[in-house]
C-alpha cells in the first residue's frame, strides 16, 4: 500500500467539512451513499470493516487531543488509506452530531447488504424492524442482536433510516458486525424469510403466545425472525398476521411494560439460548 499520506490540516470553510456536515440530512446520505461515524468506538470498528468493494472509512476528522490519546485508531486509520484531517474544535462542532464531540468524526461508505443475500446465508436468527420509527431504538435492538449473536438485521421501509446519527451512535459500533438490510417491505421481508425456513414471531404486549410457554415448550430451537413494531403502538394487526406467532414477553411484576430496546433484548437472547440448547439449531456440541 505504500506510505499512508500524513494527517492535513483543515478549515471549517473547506469543501470536505461542508460535505461531512451535510451528511446529517439524510437526502444527502441517500445521495452520496456516505454516512457519519462518531467517537472511538465507531470509528475504530470502521476502520477495521471492508465491504465488498474495499475499506468502509474513507476520511477522519480528529483533534489534535483525539489524535493523541487514540494514537491506535488513527495510524490504522492512514495505514488502511482514508485521508486524516488534523480537525479544530470548531472543524468538529461543524461536523459532530453530539453536544459534546469525542475528537473523532469519520466518513463511511454505505454498507448495508441485499436483502438475499442474507437469506442466501440460511440465517438462524434475524431481527426485523417492522415500524421503529426512533433512531435510537433502531440503533439500540441493532446492538442487541449483535449480542445475542444474530445473523442479520433487517428494517423494513416503514422503519428509521440506519445511518441516522443517532442510530449509529446507539449501535455502539454493533453496525459494523453483522449484515444489516434495509428498505425492505414487511411483506417481502417475512415471505423471504419464511421460503429460507426460518419461523416468524411478532413481538407485541398483547400476543396470544407467552415467551416463557414458548421456551417451556420447546418451540423456539430452530431458525427464527423476531418482527419488532413501533415503539408506542406496536405492531399492526396486518403486520401481526403475517407472522407464524405472536409473542408477548410475560411481565411478573407490576411495571406496565417493557420498552422496545428491552424487549428486543429479552426475545433475542431467548431465542439465542433455546437455539444453542441440545437439539436447538445452534448446537454448541462438536458436529
Amino acid at each position: 500500500m505504500g506510505t499512508p499520506a500524513p494527517a492535513e490540516p483543515i478549515s471549517p470553510r473547506s469543501p470536505r467539512v461542508a460535505a461531512a456536515r451535510r451528511l446529517a440530512r439524510r437526502n444527502f446520505r441517500t445521495k452520496e451513499r456516505r454516512f457519519l461515524a462518531e467517537g472511538p468506538q465507531a470509528v475504530r470498528e470502521a476502520v477495521a470493516h471492508r465491504g465488498a468493494t474495499g475499506a468502509t472509512l474513507i476520511e477522519l476528522f480528529a483533534t489534535a487531543e483525539a489524535a493523541e490519546r487514540y494514537a491506535d485508531i488513527v495510524a490504522a486509520a492512514r495505514e488502511a488509506g482514508a485521508r486524516v484531517h488534523h480537525a479544530s474544535d470548531e472543524v468538529l462542532a461543524e461536523v459532530s452530531q453530539t453536544v459534546t464531540p469525542q475528537g473523532l468524526v469519520g466518513v463511511c461508505h454505505f454498507l448495508d447488504s441485499p436483502f438475499e443475500d442474507i437469506l442466501a446465508a440460511r440465517p438462524r436468527l434475524v431481527a426485523v424492524l417492522a415500524h421503529v420509527r426512533d433512531p435510537g431504538n433502531a440503533g439500540t435492538v441493532l446492538r442487541c442482536a449483535d449480542a445475542a449473536g444474530a445473523d442479520a438485521v433487517v428494517l423494513t421501509d416503514a422503519s428509521v433510516d440506519l445511518y441516522n446519527p443517532k442510530s449509529v451512535r446507539a449501535s455502539v459500533g454493533s453496525l459494523f458486525h453483522l449484515p444489516v438490510a434495509v428498505g425492505v417491505p414487511v411483506e417481502q421481508a417475512v415471505e423471504g424469510l419464511r421460503a429460507a425456513g426460518v419461523r416468524i414471531l411478532a413481538a407485541d404486549g398483547a400476543g396470544q403466545d407467552d415467551l416463557d410457554a414458548e421456551l417451556d415448550a420447546g418451540t423456539m430451537g430452530g431458525p427464527s425472525a423476531w418482527v419488532f413494531g413501533n415503539e408506542a403502538w406496536g405492531l399492526p394487526e396486518e403486520t401481526r398476521a403475517l407472522a407464524d406467532a405472536v409473542v408477548r414477553v410475560p411481565i411478573h411484576g407490576k411495571a406496565e411494560s417493557l420498552n422496545l430496546a428491552t424487549a428486543a433484548a429479552v426475545c433475542l437472547y431467548a431465542s439465542a439460548r433455546a437455539q444453542r440448547a441440545p437439539g436447538g439449531c445452534r448446537s454448541v456440541t462438536p458436529s
